[in-house]
């Protein structure tokens, strides 16, 4: 079969229906067909959230086209939907800044979530995107004799739909889906199991003995929240942890690094950060947050795993308001038996275990999505393109920065494959 050109396909379908403009039995199945498939001139983008939006601004800005697939029902789901009230962000926001729209000047240094999300959805209107929300993709997958992207979604009534596209972007990014682990007794416990992705504020625990497992950003602040809610809150620390200083010497901690990372190799950086957070946090290791062999910031490069920003659980945990725990062995009838054979009452777990890419369900690609965990293959910087027009954004593990960067790459990619076809359609369209 011949490979048609998107922006000759888009042509031929508009001469099509416009010579057939008078016949009723034409237009009626050509509204039975548009109901089922979408030819779609420019790429699809399957997310809504930041990446998404990134990605779609910067192609606009170089007069791409794009579509959006969004699940939910608004932009950012994740942070309107699934995150706790006292969010902030953890990073100062000249680092969160999406590509061609800076903060508003009168923002804090750490945006609150509202304003974390009203910056997102102020950054869809200036570049006028319009995501198609409730529409959940099921299946994507590359169509070698069309030489076109076939991209299925369902609605919240069940109603199938299919697009067909030259550029697949997949901007669903590393938090999808919440990562739930498995623990022995989960069903003998009795009392509310929650994941982080479902908790709002410490209020509705005021009073109760709540267990948090899991030491990362999430998990730190959620018990710094049910503190500040006078309930009775331990923390589960599973794994050896960074836990740095938000700000040092009246700098943040992030941005010093960066400026720092300028003059010295990074293990020196490394060394600076962790003489000066002992120095203001002391010996994490007493309080039972052991840090791992390798500096925060090497350990981030290798792993992908961020170090702790403190915002005041420090002071808890040292002052006894939140109590440290080993990992867990078993549950049993609301009580916790932990690996060093303790076993302490609980009313409450909650889950700060992080999330995961749901990129292999429905994509149906193997070459550069892992199967395994649903990262690109390619370490970063060169995760973000794959082959037969498929880009990745937004799994950089290296936060709105990484976004930023892959979607400007991906939209410059994107221009130059666009403009080629534009020339190859102007010159097939050319008298003899």
């Amino acid at each position: 079969m011949i490979k048609l050109n998107p922006l000759f396909m888009k042509y031929w379908l508009r001469e099509i229906e416009g010579k057939q403009a008078h016949d009723p039995i034409f237009m009626e199945k050509m509204k039975s067909l548009s109901s089922r498939c979408l030819y779609v001139p420019g790429p699809v983008i399957v997310g809504a959230g930041p990446s998404g939006l990134a990605t779609a601004a910067c192609l606009k800005e170089k007069g791409v086209p794009s579509l959006i697939l969004e699940r939910s029902n608004c932009i950012a789901s994740l942070w309107q939907l699934k995150t706790y009230d006292r969010l902030r962000l953890h990073l100062p926001k000249q680092f969160c800044e999406l590509p061609l729209m800076g903060f508003p000047t009168d923002f804090p240094t750490y945006p609150s979530k509202q304003q974390f999300v009203d910056y997102l959805e102020a950054y869809a209107r200036k570049f006028d995107i319009e995501p198609k929300f409730n529409e959940t993709v099921s299946q994507a997958e590359y169509d070698g004799t069309l030489g076109f992207w076939r991209v299925r979604s369902i609605g919240v009534k069940g109603e199938a739909m299919e697009y067909v596209c030259r550029w697949l972007v997949v901007a669903t990014g590393e938090n999808a889906e919440a990562l739930m682990p498995e623990v022995e007794g989960m069903g003998k416990f009795g009392g509310e199991i929650r994941h982080t992705s479902s908790y709002k504020s410490g209020e509705e625990f005021r009073g109760k003995r709540v267990l948090v497992v899991g030491c990362g950003n999430s998990g730190m602040e959620v018990c710094l929240d049910l503190c500040n809610h006078n309930a009775k809150p331990s923390l589960v620390v599973r794994d050896s942890v960074h836990v740095l200083p938000q700000e040092m010497l009246g700098i943040s901690t992030f941005g010093l690094s960066m400026w720092l990372l300028k003059w010295m190799p990074l293990r020196l950086v490394d060394l600076f950060l962790l003489i000066v957070s002992r120095l203001i946090l002391g010996d994490t290791a007493r309080l039972g947050l052991a840090r791992p062999k390798l500096g925060p910031l090497e350990l981030k490069n290798l792993s992908g795993k961020t170090p702790v920003l403190d915002v005041g659980t420090l002071a808890k945990i040292k002052s006894g308001d939140i109590e440290v725990r080993p990992s867990i062995k078993s549950l049993k009838r609301h009580a916790v038996e932990f690996s060093n054979g303790k076993t302490e009452n609980f009313d409450a777990i909650i889950l700060a275990t992080g999330y995961k890419s749901n990129v292999p369900s429905w994509l149906k690609e193997k070459e550069m999505f892992s199967e395994k965990d649903g990262y690109p293959r390619r370490p970063f910087p060169n995760g973000w393109k794959g082959e037969c027009g498929l880009y990745a954004v937004g799994f950089t593990k290296r936060g709105l920065l990484g976004t930023s960067m892959d979607a400007m790459k991906i939209a410059q990619d994107i221009q130059c494959c666009w403009n080629e076809e534009a020339m190859h359609l102007l010159h097939q369209s050319s008298p003899l």
